[in-house]
């Protein structure tokens, strides 16, 4: 069964084709320079963008399954290249004329469409779910609608095109998602059936980390300068910022305060460290997802972990995982390639596959909507 899906939740237009948990091809257009100068997300460029470029990321993806991308010159001394660049022209004209032929085409050999509901950004996820419904439409094809975190979830089980890693799915895990919006523990019992057992009641993890960085004119996305500057002081706590919520008999986080905390901690001083303050903050976060990690495998007393999500891109932060699970004797799963961990529809479409092997697909096309907050609970 191959399935075409499209992720448009926040600052990434994706399409993937996936069969199974391989993925067979993947395209994409990152908006991140077009944000970077107002540091963080602007909702209405994010829509702009989507629009812009869905279409061609569709037919990227598309081409690179098939093998059938463009015309190139194929000798270096440019002999000839008037003629070659005229009868790649004429091809360019042709193809352009037929684009629609030529999608329609490879779309016979897609059995579904697949497509992010949420959550996320509502203006970007209404872009992707539009033209989702289109294909679906127009090419009478099955529409599956994904949740956001059940793909981040199944992030940690993603194949490349031959198959690796070859990692058998063995439940129950205990599940956690650190990205930008979201910080949660989940019970991820069978497929897609999900209990969210703790969850972030403010800002999330990678949220902190981007106002963190932002604070420090650091530049946007965060997350990736404050563990390179953090590395080079060496990963140590230097000004012991505080730990929310450990005392806490919950799951549950809360990292607004300790934003807080640092803000007016940078107020107060005329000079600072870069490094050391990157480094300190970012144990200060880390420190807590371990804590409430491990307090997790103890009420649950589940060992087997998976952690997806933007955050766990952090090489540092896998490491502490890996010597938390190993003290419980047990396992921990990451996504197995970086672009696993960001949004992507590549995960949208492992997770849409057994939505597929179980029947749930979208009853009546036309009525499916946007829901910027969905829940797992949804399942």
């Amino acid at each position: 069964m191959k399935i075409l899906s499209i992720d448009t939740s926040a600052d990434e237009t994706s399409v993937a084709i996936t069969e199974g948990r391989r993925v067979l091809a993947k395209a994409s257009n990152s908006q991140i320079l077009e944000h970077n100068k107002w540091g963080g997300i602007v909702p209405t460029i994010a829509k702009r963008a989507h629009e812009e470029w869905i279409d061609l990321v569709i037919q990227d993806a598309l081409n690179k399954l098939f093998k059938n991308v463009g015309v190139g010159f194929s000798d270096p001394d440019m002999t000839g290249a008037k003629t070659r660049l005229a009868e790649a022209l004429a091809k360019r004209a042709r193809l352009d004329s037929t684009i629609e032929s030529k999608r329609a085409a490879p779309l016979q050999f897609i059995d579904c469409i697949a497509v992010t509901q949420g959550p996320g950004l509502a203006i970007a996820l209404e872009v992707g779910i539009k033209k989702a419904k289109e294909l679906a439409e127009k090419y009478h094809k099955k529409l599956i609608a994904v949740n956001h975190l059940a793909g981040h979830i199944y992030s940690c089980f993603v194949q490349n095109r031959e198959g690796k890693p070859a990692k058998d799915i063995k439940f129950p895990y205990l599940a956690m998602i650190i990205s930008g919006g979201h910080t949660e523990f989940v019970v991820f019992k069978k497929h897609l059936e999900f209990e969210t057992i703790g969850e972030t009641l403010d800002d999330a993890a990678g949220e902190a980390l981007d106002k963190a960085a932002k604070l420090l004119g650091l530049g946007y996305p965060g997350g990736p300068v404050i563990e390179r500057l953090a590395s080079m002081a060496g990963n140590k706590d230097f000004h012991e910022f505080p730990r929310p919520m450990l005392k806490s008999n919950d799951l549950n986080f809360s990292f607004s305060g300790l934003k807080t905390s640092f803000y007016y901690f940078l107020k107060k001083r005329e000079t600072s460290e870069v490094k050391q303050l990157a480094s300190s903050f970012q144990e200060a976060v880390f420190d807590t997802l371990i804590y409430k990690t491990e307090k997790a495998i103890r009420q649950t007393g589940i060992n087997r972990l998976i952690v997806g999500g933007g955050v766990t891109a952090n090489l540092y932060l896998r490491k502490k995982f890996r010597d938390l699970v190993k003290s419980y004797k047990g396992s921990v799963i990451f996504p197995p390639y970086k672009y696993l961990t960001g949004d992507n529809a590549a995960m949208i479409g492992v997770a849409a596959y057994y939505h597929a092997k179980k029947g749930i697909f979208v009853k009546d096309i036309s009525s499916l909507d946007r829901v910027p907050r969905l829940s797992l609970q949804s399942y």
